[in-house]
């Protein structure tokens, strides 16, 4: 398993599609049920969604929706900060970009210093 899906369940069929399993989540309870069981394992305290077979094992790029991602918050900066696998990419829901938040090729404009 080389990529996991946390986001909306319209989004999760989508990857189901083309094999990439996931989770659906609705509230920041079960984004970060999903989102410790696929980084740090099982948890039980924690009630993760994901079945104990994904935990940990194979992960290397979880994909998280923006409003995932927002459910997350210091959970998700953490870990990117740690350096670990899996690495995190941040999409947009069914709903589009959410309102304020900067898109990949804003960030890649405002470090270059070129827009083109």
């Amino acid at each position: 398993m080389d990529y996991y899906f946390i986001g909306d369940a319209e989004l999760l069929t989508a990857f189901r599609f083309i094999g990439i399993d996931g989770t659906p989540v609705t509230n920041a309870e079960t984004a970060r049920a999903a989102f410790l069981g696929i980084t740090r394992g099982w948890d039980e305290t924690a009630q993760a969604v994901l079945p104990s077979a994904y935990a940990g094992k194979g992960c290397r790029v979880l994909i998280l929706t923006e409003e995932a991602a927002d459910w997350l918050g210091e959970d998700l900066t953490d870990w990117q900060l740690s350096g670990e696998y899996p690495l995190v990419v941040e999409i947009p829901g069914t709903l589009g970009h959410l309102p304020g938040r900067k898109t990949l090729v804003d960030s890649i404009r405002e470090a270059v210093g070129v827009h083109v």
